[in-house]
């Protein structure tokens, strides 16, 4: 497949309205990529050799959300990746992005691998649903209802080759309990059950990677004890037999998207990397994981991204940063940016707090935009669109070397399953509302 002819398929693809045309066009470019030598694949084998002592621990891996110009951004990472050979690193979409970026998991799928074809890359291509995120007040009414939903999502991320999941029940933690393990209670039930239904469902010679969550980012800093009453009740409810998480997402101080002040820049936050060091530590020690996640990260001080690895992270998310970079760009133009923020005072208004500034406001909802706008943004022409990657890419690079990611593609290689998978829809894949919170 030329040049030209990937662009415009992956252009039909996402300017297709029809979600059984999108199905039709990624199942084509999944094809593609495989002939290639590149495989959808689960970084569960590479967290585990990590949880064994089997590989250095002085790299944090990076799980990007791209919620915008997708496919440029994604060819951007496979092109600094190839630079300087690194192969850890993660593409991911919560939950909630599907919904407000209009980008269901088997378009996700499928540009990302389209830039790796067009980028000339091989070997496995890491994808992650981030956030599979139970909603606390549907749990609170039909426990069973809720979940049932989340495993929907799960069949439908699995069949688009999300070989990555990340489960976060932690918004059913209950802190009114005294003891910590009934805090946790519900939280690693729901993450046990949701690991089961993964295991009885996932492609035969794949072993997802799961990820657990003890602290919904935002709230009250995470502990050792917390870790391990989680695991205590999780390893009880998991069955028998069956691979567990791979890793334990955490809060340590950040909330997703930062804490944006009146004039729209964004406040400066205090980590606690001590925290980091020891939950990673434990996860990996006594758990065998690949140790803890940090979410919410992209926004944090350029000093802060060196002490991820220092302290022996296991993952960090970033998602917001790459959104305002788009936006902010000089040249991203200027018309339809006024578009946009016209939209959202109309479209958006009842999100907007009474002593929010017009800067919050549109700080804080213009993620709301990219989804009605996706089409006009993907249609500016390339040169524009090559103009704001250039920043961005240049940004990557710097994360990248910052997470000490350099020269781990053969470490990758020989921890991680190639596979070709061929799957048979399900017929109780029915769409599913991806409404909620959960992105960083």
């Amino acid at each position: 497949m030329g040049r030209v002819n990937i662009d415009k398929l992956i252009l039909g693809l996402i300017m297709n309205d029809d979600l059984d045309q999108k199905k039709k066009l990624s199942k084509k470019i999944v094809d593609m990529a495989y002939k290639r030598g590149i495989y959808p694949a689960s970084i569960n084998g590479f967290y585990l050799a990590r949880g064994k002592g089997l590989t250095p621990t002085n790299f944090t891996v990076p799980a990007i959300n791209l919620r915008v110009m997708t496919y440029d951004l994604a060819r951007a990472i496979f092109r600094v990746a190839k630079k300087i050979n690194a192969g850890a690193f993660i593409f991911e979409i919560a939950k909630s992005e599907m919904g407000y970026t209009n980008q269901p998991p088997a378009e996700y799928t499928a540009v990302i691998l389209a830039a790796a074809i067009k980028e000339g890359w091989s070997g496995p291509v890491f994808i992650q649903g981030d956030h599979f995120q139970i909603n606390h007040k549907n749990f609170e009414q039909d426990p069973e209802k809720e979940l049932d939903s989340i495993k929907q999502l799960i069949l439908q991320a699995m069949a688009a080759h999300f070989y990555n999941i990340d489960i976060d029940s932690s918004t059913v933690v209950d802190l009114s309990k005294s003891d910590v393990k009934k805090q946790q209670k519900n939280n690693y039930e729901c993450c046990a059950k949701l690991t089961n239904f993964i295991r009885q469902n996932q492609p035969r010679g794949i072993e997802v990677s799961v990820g657990g969550e003890i602290g919904e980012v935002g709230s009250k800093n995470s502990t050792v004890e917390d870790l391990e009453a989680f695991m205590s009740g999780y390893n009880e409810k998991l069955r028998k037999g069956r691979v567990g998480i791979s890793k334990i997402s955490v809060q340590t101080g950040t909330s997703h998207g930062g804490v944006v002040l009146p004039d729209g820049s964004i406040a400066k936050v205090k980590l606690d990397f001590e925290t980091l060091r020891a939950l990673s530590k434990e996860a990996r020690e006594k758990y065998g994981m690949a140790g803890a996640v940090q979410h919410g990260a992209s926004t944090l001080p350029a000093d802060a991204f060196g002490k991820f690895p220092e302290v022996g992270t296991a993952e960090v998310h970033l998602a917001t940063e790459f959104q305002n970079m788009v936006y902010d760009s000089p040249h991203f133009p200027r018309e339809l940016k006024s578009r946009i923020y016209e939209w959202l005072r109309t479209n958006a208004a009842g999100e907007r707090k009474p002593d929010q500034t017009e800067e919050q406001f549109f700080y804080s909802s213009r993620k709301k935009a990219l989804g009605p706008f996706k089409k006009e943004i993907m249609a500016l022409p390339q040169p524009i669109r090559d103009a704001i990657t250039k920043d961005i890419e240049a940004k990557f690079e710097f994360l990248f070397d910052k997470l000490n990611v350099k020269n781990t593609r053969e470490l990758v290689l020989k921890y991680t399953t190639l596979k070709r998978v061929i799957h048979r829809r399900h017929k109780e894949h029915g769409e599913v509302d991806m409404s909620g919170e959960g992105a960083d």
